[in-house]
């Protein structure tokens, strides 16, 4: 039976939709292939990034414990009495304790060591930064903006202190002191908290010390600029890339660093003798106490002596013609005896003559143990001792520490220009002469325990200090060291990854050093290299 012309024409018809149905199921075919292998591909890329960041948040943690084990690591080594600290090589540039300290190794890389680095600025004289060192900043070489309201009470902080810092207004720093100060009264050019009311949001005046440097940016006219330069990643160090800064040229050269570079919220200095005790208060109101602690430590003639002047107003004439007798020829009466006047500082004993009444009813005249030298460098050599061992055993400041004085033999030139009372020639020979070894350095070492160094150093040096009223008047300021040291610890793995840093400061004059201040800066590149960091070392 023949197929009809109009079969035929449906036949036709369904083969080739047939045709089409399987061309277009093979595009969908191959679609969804491409599909699927981009999903495959996208999940796997994906899960390789999860895993990336799993590792690098892993690694952050692990390098955040290593930054801890390093605050641990450094209040450990601060522990320890000056001599062993001397003998491991310090604190100042110490490569050998403080670079490259390895912590843990990796489990599945034993040769992946995890390590921390105390690593900071090297500034030269001027506070221009060279490099970098393994070691602690010694806060006692900076200005200690929170001991300014009582430095104010003896001079005009203003124009004599804050406006030796670069880039400080007349306008800056009367509001730095009013923030400081314990009133809500306004300085010539300052600001309180009728200003700082006005501002969105508004807030008050601290009136009191500062806490942390973001607590100075709440400060009228205070800009990070100001506080940190170009140094936007706060390591201390102008690296490659702050250093091609556009502005770089329009910033004086001293405020590259910002004032982070010469000023400090955290200074202070022990209060005890070399072998760690206390130092006896020679203003102690207890004279009968004081009597005792004096005979401690110093024989009868300086135990009374001391107490004669507490008990003297200063008025009293000298008889004409009476005997000079030693103070322990001189007899003490406590029945009698009452505190008249306090030191100012120990430096009122060094050739205090006194008047007395010997034990028969005499008058007579007491030299102090400690004479006043004259000016030449062979009898001043002799003085210098006499005077270390007095300052060591004696203050006149109370409490275990003595905050905020500025340590000379490690300041820079611009935080020496803050110390009130020292003129430009001055400053010239303590950085000249700080680092000026002589024929017997050990000596030398031991006079330069305190800063009356600048007055005592003999021969083959003229002193600094010509006069003890000059001297005892920068006594207040100056300091051969400081008990409170700023460590940049970073921690760290050799393959880079997941690198961490903070800063912390450390306080020394406890029996236990204690954390003072914490910050973690692991959100700022550290600005250091894995080699410069230590890995070879660590490894």
């Amino acid at each position: 039976m023949k197929s009809s012309p109009r079969s035929f024409e449906l036949n036709k018809k369904r083969n080739g939709g047939n045709q089409r149905r399987r061309g277009l199921v093979l595009i969908i075919v191959l679609v969804t292939v491409v599909i699927l292998s981009l999903s495959a591909y996208t999940f796997t890329a994906l899960m390789q990034t999860e895993e990336q960041a799993s590792r690098l948040i892993t690694r952050r943690m692990q390098s955040k414990y290593l930054v801890d084990s390093g605050i641990d690591y450094t209040r450990q080594f601060l522990a320890r009495d000056q001599a062993s600290i001397r003998e491991v090589g310090g604190r100042w540039d110490n490569p050998e304790q403080f670079q490259g300290v390895p912590v843990a190794a990796g489990v599945n890389d034993p040769a992946n060591v995890g390590a921390f680095t105390l690593i900071c600025s090297n500034l030269d004289d001027e506070a221009n930064p060279e490099g970098f060192r393994y070691g602690l900043i010694d806060e006692s070489s900076k200005l200690n903006l929170n001991v300014l309201p009582f430095w104010d009470e003896q001079v005009d902080v203003r124009t004599e202190v804050l406006a030796a810092l670069p880039g400080m207004t007349d306008d800056i720093a009367d509001a730095i002191l009013d923030w400081l100060d314990a009133d809500d009264e306004s300085r010539d050019f300052g600001a309180e908290s009728n200003y700082y009311r006005s501002q969105s949001p508004p807030y008050e005046a601290k009136n009191g010390p500062l806490d942390s440097w973001d607590e100075l940016l709440l400060i009228r006219g205070i800009t990070p600029e100001l506080l940190f330069g170009l140094d936007t990643n706060r390591n201390g160090v102008l690296d490659e890339s702050e250093a091609a800064a556009e502005n770089i040229s329009s910033v004086d050269a001293n405020m590259v660093l910002g004032w982070a570079n010469y000023v400090t919220l955290y200074s202070n200095e022990s209060n005890l003798n070399v072998d760690q005790f206390p130092r006896i208060n020679i203003n102690d109101d207890d004279l009968e106490q004081l009597y005792d602690d004096l005979r401690s430590r110093f024989d009868d003639t300086w135990a009374n002596f001391i107490i004669h002047w507490r008990s003297t107003t200063g008025d009293e004439e000298l008889v004409p013609g009476a005997p000079t007798l030693p103070a322990n020829q001189v007899p003490v009466d406590f029945d009698a005896v009452i505190s008249q006047r306090k030191f100012r500082n120990v430096l009122d004993l060094a050739g205090a003559i006194l008047p007395g009444v010997d034990g028969d009813g005499n008058d007579v005249i007491m030299n102090s143990p400690l004479p006043e030298p004259g000016l030449s460098p062979e009898t001043m050599q002799e003085f210098g001792p006499a005077l270390v061992n007095t300052m060591n055993e004696l203050t006149h400041f109370e409490g275990s520490s003595i905050p905020g004085r500025i340590n000379i033999m490690q300041a820079s030139r611009i935080v020496l220009n803050t110390i009130p009372g020292l003129t430009e020639e001055q400053i010239d020979l303590i950085i000249a002469r700080r680092e000026f070894e002589l024929d017997q350095p050990e000596s030398v070492d031991v006079l330069r325990l305190h800063p009356t160094w600048l007055w005592a150093e003999g021969a083959p040096l003229i002193p600094i200090i010509s006069s003890k009223d000059e001297m005892s008047a920068l006594l207040p300021y100056i300091c051969t060291g400081g008990d409170v040291f700023r460590a940049e610890i970073i921690g760290f793995f050799p393959d880079g990854i997941g690198t961490s840093r903070a800063e912390g400061v450390i306080d020394t004059i406890a029996a236990e050093p204690r954390l003072l201040f914490w910050r973690d800066k692991s959100h700022l590149p550290s600005g250091y290299s894995v080699d410069v960091l230590g890995i070879g070392l660590a490894q």
